[in-house]
């Protein structure tokens, strides 16, 4: 049994809960949160999670990582603390799961990766479209599209927090403190996603739009590779509708959600469409990443060359990120 602990109390931490109650081997084992009644209010929800016990609640992450009661946590705080919090608990000998960005800087995951291995521990990014069968069912349709000249990956989407920032407020996720903002946030998976499919580009040109607080709202991206330009666009304060397409000289592929893999068809020179693959629940989408995080802990030699490619493909990503954040002029308060 791998018994799990949760750093923050926000729906995301609900979901991955939810999608590991359905690895028979995981267990929640505790919660963190700097107000114990909010900590209190929360675990006592998750009583099925935890095998009907009740959940511990810590207000000292200190004390947490020294608990023995806990073997793995999932890091779901802001993304300026995922560094100093994954390594908290590396060095006390726990598996990491951090919610996407896992780091800031290159040197910080290389550092932090350098640390787990040194350990004998898992630490891995949370970041749904890599765990997903429909992954390889992507892939297999990408195959089918013959010559790729170009492909549009997009994720846009309005935030929930923004009527908040034009009131007046300064939410985290608009908040260059927290080193955040929409690149970080959600071209994330397009970066992903460009370079699980194509590789790392030859040269990269970025433009982005910035918001009062300094965070950037919205970018746009080109990858050129050989005979081929990807290119990518992402927004936080506006809702994309026609999703992702990429366009080979036997056909399209479109994807209605790059985050989730999913209202993804194939359209063939014919005008002929082949549905490859639907919608999905989160709790699924999310349970793909708790299951593999609990293979990589308990199957650890059947799973090394899967687990090393999602280490591999995490720090390729952190270092076009940090690319592209030099590029545009992203800036944060570090």
């Amino acid at each position: 049994m791998i018994r799990y602990g949760i750093i923050g109390t926000s729906w995301i931490t609900e979901t991955f809960i939810g999608g590991a109650m359905g690895v028979a081997g995981m267990e929640l084992a505790g919660v963190y949160s700097r107000s114990a009644e909010k900590g209190r209010s929360f675990a006592d929800k998750f009583t099925a999670a935890a095998h009907g016990k009740t959940v511990p609640v810590w207000t000292g992450l200190t004390t947490m990582a020294a608990s023995d009661a806990i073997d793995a946590v999932y890091i779901a705080s802001p993304n300026k603390l995922h560094y100093e919090q994954s390594k908290l608990f590396l060095e006390h000998g726990k598996h990491v799961i951090c919610e996407k960005p896992i780091a800031i800087h290159p040197e910080q995951l290389k550092e932090l990766t350098a640390l787990a291995q040194e350990k004998g521990v898992i630490y891995m990014e949370a970041i749904m479209m890599m765990h997903q069968p429909q992954l390889a069912a992507l892939k297999e349709a990408v195959a089918k599209l013959g010559r790729i000249y170009t492909a549009h990956i997009d994720f846009s989407q309005l935030s929930s927090k923004y009527p908040a920032f034009l009131a007046g407020q300064n939410p985290n996720i608009f908040n260059p403190a927290f080193c955040t903002g929409a690149l970080m946030d959600l071209g994330i998976y397009c970066v992903y996603l460009a370079l699980e499919l194509f590789g790392r580009p030859e040269r990269v040109r970025i433009d982005s739009q910035f918001l009062s607080s300094g965070a950037d709202a919205t970018g746009d991206v080109l990858l050129a590779y050989p005979g081929c330009h990807v290119s990518i666009s992402y927004s936080k304060v506006g809702q994309n509708r026609l999703g992702s397409q990429i366009i080979g000289d036997e056909g399209t592929l479109t994807i209605d959600s790059i985050s989730q893999l999913t209202g993804m068809n194939l359209h063939h020179k014919d005008g002929s469409v082949t549905p490859v693959w639907g919608d999905e629940a989160k709790n699924t989408l999310m349970g793909a990443e708790a299951r593999d995080f609990y293979r990589y802990i308990t199957e650890p030699d059947a799973t090394r060359a899967e687990y090393a490619i999602c280490q591999e493909r995490a720090l390729q990503v952190c270092e076009l990120l940090e690319t592209l954040r030099h590029e545009a002029g992203i800036r944060f308060i570090e």
